[in-house]
């Protein structure tokens, strides 16, 4: 006894000693095989171009392309997500380049699988985005807004030649209603019933994308509130995710991560399929812009915020760092 009471028999911090004892009674462990590298691949270009809002972080020439690619694989990290940047020059209101199988990104697929092959999971980004003069994820109608049905279309022809290409994922970004069904239609129609679907099943309307427009050169103007979710929202995303699920979707994603936490942990509690999470680039470029400032730790911050996307449920995260942290695990693994 001592005079505020006996003493605590139960002592939480006794598992905390130590590193090796927290080591040893982790509950969430982080593993390279976890990790997926977003990269941008930009045609036309004969050296890297770095993206000034995401120090770090480059568009890659078709060379550095194959280069990062095999340093993702070397380090462990399980996939490559590729999205291309075409020149301007080529943007229409269709997307077209998005659609030619000598389009940059069907290019850079092939340029990967030749490099890599199968050993590296090859997903590529299914959305016009990137391709069209008006920057919006679908075509237009008459009076400017998104055509649901008719960007279908144009989704299944590109499920189509980016499995032509040799994608191993197609990953469809577009949060149209009934992608997901559209796309395994047409991948099946033509004999590719092995290319994966990883559906973006809770894509919200977020301020944190602002660097990724700069890094895939985009030409929106306006915003997509129309199709991306309310950041208000959780039922909706279950909706969605049922939906996705019914129409085939082998993988379902949530996006962005830090501010939807919440979201990816009753997503993963939900499903019996592989959970993805995305952690954008306004997170990487918080976090980078903050250590430059010398206000936090930079690599600890990074592990701490992949730390809790794991703990959250998602089994393979997608991250800007994917290549670095998964050296520095491979290291302690």
């Amino acid at each position: 006894m001592n005079s505020y009471g006996p003493f605590p028999g139960a002592r939480p911090r006794r598992l905390r000693t130590t590193p090796a004892m927290r080591r040893m009674v982790a509950e969430t462990r982080l593993h390279p095989a976890d990790l997926i590298l977003p990269a941008f691949v930009r045609e036309g270009i004969t050296e890297p171009v770095p993206i000034q809002a995401m120090p770090g972080v480059v568009q890659h020439t078709r060379d550095t392309l194959r280069k990062a690619a095999v340093e993702a694989l070397e380090a462990g990290v399980s996939g490559i997500m590729l999205f291309g940047v075409p020149e301007d020059a080529k943007k229409d209101a269709a997307g077209s380049a998005g659609t030619d199988p000598d389009g940059i990104l069907q290019v850079a697929i092939r340029d990967v699988k030749a490099e890599v092959g199968d050993e590296l999971v090859i997903m590529s980004d299914l959305c016009l985005d990137e391709f069209t003069d008006h920057g919006h994820c679908g075509v237009l109608t008459e009076d400017g807004r998104v055509d649901n049905d008719a960007t279908l279309e144009r989704y299944a022809e590109m499920a189509q030649v980016q499995a032509d290409a040799g994608v191993h994922v197609v990953a469809p970004s577009g949060m149209m209603d009934g992608q997901v069904r559209v796309i395994r239609d047409a991948l099946d129609t033509i004999g590719k019933e092995d290319v994966s679907i990883l559906a973006y099943t809770a894509k919200y309307s977020s301020a944190f994308y602002g660097p990724f427009r700069e890094a895939v050169g985009s030409s929106l103007q306006g915003d997509r509130k129309t199709y991306q979710q309310d950041p208000a929202n959780l039922r909706e995303s279950m909706r969605e995710l049922a939906l996705d699920l019914e129409e085939g979707a082998d993988m379902v994603m949530v996006k962005p991560t830090g501010p939807y936490l919440d979201v990816l942990a009753k997503v993963a509690e939900a499903v019996d399929v592989p959970v993805a999470a995305y952690q954008i680039s306004g997170e990487y470029a918080m976090v980078e812009a903050a250590a430059e400032k010398g206000w936090i730790d930079r690599d600890k911050a990074i592990l701490e915020t992949l730390t809790g996307i794991r703990r959250a449920g998602a089994q393979m995260i997608l991250t800007y760092w994917a290549t670095e942290v998964a050296r520095n695990l491979s290291r302690t693994v």
